[in-house]
């Protein structure tokens, strides 16, 4: 008998999804495939489409209050399927202010965290720290993601962390004597999957690895599939102009593959 086993895929891509791409019948097509708003419609308009796009697969989605200093407000969202992951704990980072003026505040938006049970791979939990730094402050957040990483580390006892989103970690927002301050970068327990020779932009004029994933914890280390932390192309995949693919985002989302645990997968094969 031949057995297909799924590895865990984790795509990740922080950006504006607002309700013009939900009403946007050709960019939630390509979203299918592959947020902004303050009434909480849009992500909701991409569940309904995503569980009527994949009826084998039953989706939900975990999301953080609504981040920003002023009018303009991020969500971060997590969306998995049930049958793969379970939310075990999230929790939103707190907002971080010196000197009580909220402008000195840390983060532009605070990173929301995620802790899931996986128990079809063979690491079956692992935290997820999402952040999507200010690009003239990128270095200063990617150093006090560090601070973050300790806090959770503390606060659910871990080493299994993966930090992942739009960094901003590169290009004009980062420079060779900055780097040596970042922590996350410096530290060796952390490891950069997506590393500074790729390009997540979709523009062909430009070629930045803003969009980052990094692992702490041996046991998540050993459980990544080699090789498949990677950009996901959407714009040669689906045979897409740049305009076409600038109206669905001006980044490519980040992946990575967590191996597969045989034995949870051939017991419910059965």
């Amino acid at each position: 008998m031949d057995l297909c086993w799924p590895e865990v895929s984790l795509l990740v891509k922080l950006k504006s999804f607002g309700e013009s791409k939900a009403h946007n019948k050709k960019v939630m097509g390509i979203l299918l495939k592959e947020v902004r708003d303050s009434k909480g419609e849009a992500i909701q308009a991409l569940l309904k489409d995503l569980n009527r796009y994949d009826q084998s697969n039953s989706y939900s989605y975990v999301a953080s209050e609504r981040l920003g200093r002023k009018s303009y407000k991020e969500q971060y969202v997590y969306i998995y399927r049930n049958n793969v992951l379970e939310v075990k704990e999230h929790y939103q980072y707190p907002k971080q202010e010196v000197g009580g003026n909220n402008e000195t505040d840390v983060f532009s938006r605070e990173p929301f965290i995620v802790r899931f049970h996986s128990p079809t791979t063979l690491l079956k939990d692992f935290v997820l720290i999402g952040q999507h730094t200010c690009p003239r402050n990128a270095m200063k957040e990617m150093d006090q993601l560090y601070t973050v990483f300790k806090g959770i580390h503390q606060k659910w006892n871990t080493d299994n962390v993966m930090i992942l989103g739009d960094l901003n970690a590169d290009c004009s927002y980062v420079t060779i004597k900055g780097w040596r301050a970042v922590r996350l970068r410096s530290d060796p327990r952390f490891r950069w999957l997506i590393g500074d020779e790729q390009d997540t932009t979709v523009r062909e004029k430009t070629h930045c690895a803003y969009d980052r994933i990094i692992v702490h914890g041996r046991e998540i280390i050993s459980c990544i599939v080699p090789g498949s932390a990677q950009p996901f192309n959407f714009k040669e995949s689906f045979h897409l102009t740049e305009e076409e693919a600038l109206e669905v985002s001006d980044h490519f989302p980040v992946e990575v593959d967590l191996k597969p645990n045989h034995r949870y997968l051939l017991r419910n094969e059965l």
